[in-house]
């Protein structure tokens, strides 16, 4: 059976937008009928370069798209979808789904009134690492705790939003994702020129598990690391190197008048390449298809801002 041609616009052609564009191009059941940014002239070179339509009047495209997929700022996002589900159902927003608490109340229930088929760009979900990572974490007895860091010190030049929302957003979302809803915050920071540049927050789970996440754009490393502490095994999963290490102790016992000896080994995860971008974008183009598609919504998107915007006042008091 042939697969359904979804066409899609696309708004905002920065880094990502750029991205999304070039997996987009790679797709064969998509269509791309336009591509917007508020730089016009760079958008008509864009769309030249990959011999697709542009426009600087989204209002008259809208209506002969099934899918529009938001790649602008961060404190545009809000007022897109607003714009957009005024003639498209199915759309997908890079993260955050806005850039405040009150702003992504108002786009979840948006959504609901609507019945809205949103996506929200979690991208790290869709890491091949991660999805390894979760299939080792549902076969341990217990969780006890997961420590994410996530440095880039190169990621300073983005202005419009903190470290939280730049950089932190991504691992609270994967906390929400593999240990549950969350019971209670604590953080503290480091705050230059009103902006949080560093952040260390515990995150205690309604399940009773725990996550530590630490997210820092002044450290002068590239780091995207978990560690997971489990009552029968320690996980180590580097997100850059697309590498998960397990560590289990498999005896304990005392030699006759010695020392205790413990035996332990070490196993390698081996972790199938693939792009995570193109990966979230086959979901989102199965979803627009009627699929019941696992992924990232609305939903998940207001919640990881909540969590956001709670750090944020617990530094910033």
């Amino acid at each position: 059976m042939k697969s359904k041609i979804v066409k899609i616009g696309l708004i905002g052609l920065g880094r990502m937008g750029q991205n999304h564009l070039r997996i987009l191009s790679m797709l064969k059941n998509v269509e791309i009928i336009f591509v917007f940014d508020v730089n016009f002239e760079m958008a008509k070179q864009v769309a030249t370069s990959y011999h697709v339509s542009v426009t600087d009047d989204i209002t008259s495209v809208l209506s002969l798209v099934d899918a529009v997929i938001i790649a602008s700022p961060t404190f545009t996002h809000a007022n897109y979808v607003r714009q957009v589900a005024k003639y498209v159902k199915n759309i997908f927003v890079e993260k955050p789904i806005a850039d405040t608490l009150s702003e992504a109340k108002s786009i979840w229930n948006l959504c609901q009134q609507n019945k809205l088929n949103v996506q929200v760009g979690f991208i790290e979900r869709y890491n091949p690492a991660i999805q390894q990572l979760k299939k080792v974490l549902d076969q341990s007895r217990k969780v006890v705790n997961i420590d994410f860091v996530r440095t880039n010190k190169i990621s300073k030049r983005i202005t419009d939003v903190d470290v939280i929302i730049d950089l932190m957003i991504h691992d609270i979302d994967l906390a929400l994702h593999l240990n549950g809803s969350i019971q209670s915050v604590s953080a503290h920071g480091f705050v230059e020129h009103e902006m949080i540049d560093y952040a260390s927050v515990l995150l205690t789970h309604t399940n009773g598990h725990f996550s530590r996440i630490q997210a820092s754009r002044i450290t002068e490393k590239k780091t995207r690391s978990i560690q997971a502490t489990c009552v029968d095994m320690y996980v180590d999963c580097d997100l850059l190197r697309k590498e998960i290490i397990i560590n289990r102790q498999t005896e304990s016992f005392q030699k006759s008048n010695g020392p205790y000896v413990i035996s332990s080994f070490e196993e390698t995860v081996e972790i199938q390449p693939q792009e995570a971008l193109l990966t979230e974008l086959q979901a989102f183009i199965l979803s627009c298809s009627g699929s019941d598609i696992d992924k990232p919504n609305a939903s998940d998107g207001l919640e990881a801002m909540r969590v956001c915007d709670e750090i944020q006042r617990n530094i910033l008091k």
